[in-house]
């Protein structure tokens, strides 16, 4: 019999973001944006207000604000010049926008394997996937923690490659004691509402370069209006600029940000003390220097010795009610990527290039860790107290009694 658990969604607000929206309205100045040559070309005051608070915070040269992680996500890599039928290497184990932004400029996403600890690209497997035409990596710390950067940086300055991070799911996160999303040439979070922070829909983008800053805010409010540098040719504005009262929103959030994470991590510590012995079930692993935000709690069946499969286990999780899902979203799965099923894809020379098949190592091993040996617990969706965590517990406990496992 299903036992019937109510756990409280996440929800970051108070009054501090009600106050802050109210103040914005009030001023009627909902958006500090035009694109023309002058100081509202940069956003109004609570854009501005939001970057500088991001730049602090993490310690960066420029932070420039979005009105997504996907538009985000769009300006680092025009940033970076790709042209028609360049490569830029990235994870399947990721979300759309992780790819289709470099489709977005023309460019060739080209999906390598990934870390089975830590769900990153797997630096073991880039160096192979390297062409003439490889501009970029593109590296989602995914689930909360961070890719191996230093032996990434290393190829990318060994190839002379641009790295973009999709910091989205894992804002706050360190390596080596450097936040997530500075260790690369451009970086970033999302605002999204499923994030630890959010105002509903927005993003930030950051890096130390001066240069590609110039370009992303370019992209981010029309430049093609008032820019007249040669070196802008190839690309072109779009708008991406985030409102004031997603920016008022934003800035107090940032203030709630170390106390969301801590109260995350006690959550997961304890869950994985709780059902670590079970046997098969393998609870998430920290890359070597990584700190963990958990967006969200990845787990992993060792169908050997648990005798039973993921699903069956997964299928009985639910009964009981335990907050689970089955696997994640992989690119390996979308039609536009399938058997390389480019019939209306909107760049000729594309067609005949093999992103991969069914033979591929790549899918083998994304469509095996989805389909057999991936559940996670989505920390991002409610706010776990102590109660919901020994609930938690108890369900993978009662299920591994009932199987005999």
């Amino acid at each position: 019999m299903k036992n019937i658990q109510k756990f409280k969604e996440f929800n970051s607000y108070g009054k501090e973001e009600i106050k802050a929206a109210h103040k914005v309205v009030e001023t009627g100045i909902l958006s500090g944006f035009i694109a023309n040559k002058s100081e509202e070309f940069y956003g109004g005051k609570y854009v501005l207000k939001l970057e500088n608070a991001f730049r602090k915070y993490f310690k960066v040269k420029h932070a420039i604000s979005v009105n997504s992680w996907t538009s985000g996500l769009v300006c680092a890599v025009g940033a970076l010049k790709i042209n028609p039928g360049d490569e830029i290497i990235v994870s399947p184990w990721t979300m759309s926008a992780s790819a289709t932004a470099i489709i977005a400029w023309g460019g060739i996403p080209i999906f390598s394997q990934i870390d089975e600890k830590t769900y990153c690209l797997d630096p073991n497997f880039i160096e192979e996937k390297i062409t003439k035409k490889t501009k970029a990596i593109l590296v989602v710390d995914i689930f909360g923690q961070s890719a191996d950067y230093s032996k990434i940086n290393k190829i990318a300055k060994k190839y002379n490659l641009k790295v973009i991070s999709d910091t989205a799911q894992s804002i706050g996160s360190k390596y080596k004691n450097k936040y997530s999303g500075t260790l690369c040439d451009i970086g970033g979070f999302s605002l999204n509402r499923h994030k630890h922070i959010h105002c509903g829909e927005g993003g930030i983008v950051i890096t130390n370069n001066s240069k590609l800053a110039q370009n992303i805010y370019m992209i981010r409010n029309h430049g093609e209006v008032i820019n007249k540098n040669k070196s802008f040719t190839n690309l072109i504005g779009f708008n991406f600029r985030l409102g004031e009262v997603e920016a008022a929103i934003s800035i107090e959030q940032l203030k709630k940000l170390k106390r969301i994470i801590k109260k995350k991590q006690n959550s997961a510590r304890l869950l994985s003390k709780l059902i670590k012995n079970l046997k098969g079930l393998h609870t998430p692993k920290l890359g070597a220097g990584n700190t963990h935000v958990y967006y969200s709690y990845p787990l992993q069946i060792d169908e050997n010795q648990t005798k039973y499969s993921k699903q069956k286990i997964f299928k009985e999780l639910l009964k009981i009610g335990a907050p689970v899902n089955d696997g994640y979203v992989n690119l390996l799965d979308y039609n536009i990527y399938k058997n390389n099923n480019f019939k209306n894809f909107p760049f000729s020379y594309v067609k005949n290039k093999t992103i991969y098949s069914k033979k591929n190592p790549v899918y083998k091993q994304i469509i095996n860790l989805n389909k057999k040996i991936h559940l996670d617990i989505p920390f991002c969706k409610y706010d776990f107290d102590k109660k919901d965590i020994e609930f938690i517990s108890k369900s993978f406990h009662q299920v591994w009694k009932k199987l005999g496992i």
